[in-house]
């Protein structure tokens, strides 16, 4: 872990990598948590997390899994790239936060009540239409249900 001066420094600088999880249960719904943690705080959000300096993309994969899923293995289908501004960053501090984003598809039907707790207080499934109607549903979410949103959209 970086010291929190210098973690500030790269937040504010650069983009950051990370792995989102559009998680479908059986009755094609979709996993969101309401977030705890700035930026998108108190927004229902797509579960996932940062890959972390010296951490293989597939240890920063598996750790989210864990993290975010309480989960050991899982399938996925890569979705696509997707960047994420925020106009607010983990800090009390005002800069934004700038996310390059690799979105993953996994099948799950979990307990809710089995789900962790760190990063979101609650959880809810919900249709695909639902979702994209829902005001307290963060954009960024919104966007992996919206084609034109992916960044490789430039790249096809």
């Amino acid at each position: 872990m970086l010291p929190l001066a210098t973690f500030k420094t790269v937040v504010e600088s650069t983009p950051l990598i990370s792995i989102d999880f559009i998680v479908k249960n059986k009755e094609e719904k979709f996993l969101l948590g309401k977030r705890i943690n700035r930026p998108a705080k108190g927004a229902w959000f797509v579960p996932g997390g940062r890959v972390l300096k010296g951490e293989t993309f597939e240890q920063a994969f598996y750790r989210l899994i864990k993290s975010e899923l309480n989960l050991d293995n899982v399938e996925s289908i890569f979705k696509g790239i997707y960047q994420h501004f925020y106009d607010d960053n983990f800090s009390e501090e005002n800069f934004s936060t700038h996310y390059i984003v690799l979105a993953y598809e996994i099948a799950f039907n979990a307990d809710l009540n089995s789900l962790p707790k760190e990063q979101h207080s609650n959880y809810r499934w919900l249709s695909k239409e639902e979702l994209l109607n829902d005001k307290t549903v963060h954009l960024h979410s919104k966007w992996y249900f919206q084609e034109d949103k992916q960044a490789d959209e430039l790249f096809r």
